[in-house]
């Protein structure tokens, strides 16, 4: 994510009186709501809360897990319309809002399927010694705080939330203050599942209740800015505490000369504008073949002038408002440093207020390296386009970044494309396609540089990465193997 709405305080510790936060209409610009911010004392008190149920919970057994979070997800969808209300508030969207609770469903019926085997003892095998042979057995940490953001709230939250509770964990989530009506509802969801509620709490607060909660944690799980993960896991490591960062992103799209020209300028609009761009794995930076770029820059350009904004009609949804107005005058900053470069805009590029702030789909050409928009999270519906004449230029343009969350690569076949992605510094590539892994879950990946630290959420590990590991090993003779060994 390209900003932080606040700064994870590591010194500041909030006491006394709660304070009214007031929050922003990303759609209106008007403050229409208020939270109270949470104090040290209340969230020390959630949190103990969760503490002294979370040892019941992970002797109950992974089976007995399975089964509440089954039953927490039939909460969810009987509470389904008032969290869709509110998120539908919070972002300023309508189609998205409605979508994020059926990946929910679906990232729990997935990690369901892999919690018994990942979570299942490894088998009895022999060591090197004989009569000594042993086995290892996952446990969780302990409580996670999981720190969330406010581009995907009920996603992002619940990505690391489930397989974290399936490990044996009791979580905490700390919901962003950009976005916190969702939280109401949804914990009115956990409470309707009391299999659930001793051991999953939702507080909205501002970045120094993170800090707080990191004070308190076993483990932390943080999705947002570079600059905030910074922060905790320097406040994780002060605790000597596993921490997950889960960071930004500058993806880049190869388009070789061979490539579907048709195909790959539609996907790099949508993907580089849908959800207003404010997406880990949009699409940030394009680079074409020069002998297929006047094409390209022709269909994508079309393509991107029929993309609507979701004002007046808030339910053509491709590009909604900024949700976090300030990250509107990042992008404008990007867009005015590059064109003061030489850039070009051809379409877009103006931000438009209504109260709430949006950005046509923008496409810019004649960019290079030295701007802001090739090189700093853009976070925006905003497609910059640079041409190469070589394979080898267009993967040293693409790994030319700090950041290696994802990439993608539109090839003539499967086989040319995996030659390129095989070359380039990202966790996940899309073959024939751009951030299918906004999509698929299914498999695992480790990001690259400021893009992440530790594994990343997807697959298996994304449930293992909640626990550690302990050995049992067994002397199953009469003696003693160790006094044995050192011969006295």
């Amino acid at each position: 994510m390209s900003v932080s709405s606040t700064s994870i305080s590591t010194s500041e510790r909030r006491t006394g009186v709660s304070s009214e936060y007031q929050v922003r209409n990303p759609y209106t610009g008007e403050l229409d709501y208020s939270f109270a911010e949470p104090t040290a004392e209340e969230l020390a008190q959630r949190v103990a809360r969760l503490k002294d149920n979370q040892a019941a919970w992970q002797s109950s057994g992974v089976d007995a897990r399975i089964a509440a979070i089954g039953k927490f997800r039939e909460a969810l969808r009987r509470h389904n319309d008032p969290i869709v209300e509110a998120l539908t508030i919070d972002t300023g969207r309508v189609f998205i809002p409605k979508l994020e609770p059926q990946v929910v469903d679906t990232v729990i019926e997935h990690k369901i399927s892999l919690a018994a085997k990942a979570l299942a003892d490894s088998a009895r095998r022999q060591s090197m010694i004989p009569g000594v042979d042993g086995w290892e057995r996952r446990e969780p940490f302990g409580l996670v705080a999981n720190i969330t953001p406010w581009n995907f709230p009920i996603i992002l939250s619940f990505m690391d939330a489930i397989p974290a509770l399936l490990a044996g964990n009791a979580v905490i989530i700390k919901a962003s203050e950009v976005t916190p009506r969702w939280v109401e509802p949804m914990n009115a969801a956990i409470r309707d599942c009391p299999e659930i509620g001793p051991v999953l709490d939702i507080v909205a607060g501002t970045g120094a209740a993170g800090a707080e909660l990191i004070r308190h944690a076993d483990a932390v799980a943080f999705t947002g800015s570079v600059k905030t993960g910074k922060i905790v896991y320097k406040a994780a490591a002060d605790n000597f505490i596993p921490v997950f960062l889960e960071l930004g992103g500058k993806d880049p799209l190869i388009v070789l000369e061979s490539a579907d020209v048709d195909v790959a300028a539609r996907a790099a609009a949508i993907c580089s504008s849908q959800s207003t761009g404010q997406a880990c794995q949009s699409i940030e930076r394009i680079y074409v073949h020069e002998n297929i770029y006047p094409e390209f820059r022709e269909k994508i350009i079309e393509t991107a002038r029929n993309i609507p904004i979701n004002y007046p009609d808030k339910s053509t949804d491709p590009i909604g408002p900024f949700i976090f107005d300030k990250q509107a005058d990042i992008v404008a900053e990007h867009i005015r440093d590059a064109v003061e470069k030489g850039a070009v805009i051809e379409t877009g590029g103006k931000i438009i207020d209504h109260g709430g702030k949006w950005l046509e789909s923008t496409v810019l050409t004649n960019v290079n390296h030295d701007m802001k928009v090739m090189q700093e999270e853009t976070f925006g519906p905003v497609a910059p386009i640079m041409t190469f004449s070589t394979v080898d230029e267009a993967i040293e343009l693409a790994n030319d970044s700090k950041y290696g969350l994802s990439a993608g690569v539109f090839a003539g076949t499967n086989e040319e494309a995996r030659e390129v992605g095989a070359r380039l510094k990202a966790g996940a590539i899309s073959i024939n396609d751009a951030a299918l892994n906004a999509l698929v879950f299914e498999y695992e990946y480790d990001p690259y540089g400021h893009s992440g630290l530790g594994r990343a959420r997807h697959g298996t590990e994304g449930i293992l990465r909640f626990t550690r590991e302990k050995a049992f090993i067994e002397n199953n003779t009469n003696e003693s193997q160790v006094v044995a060994a050192y011969g006295r």
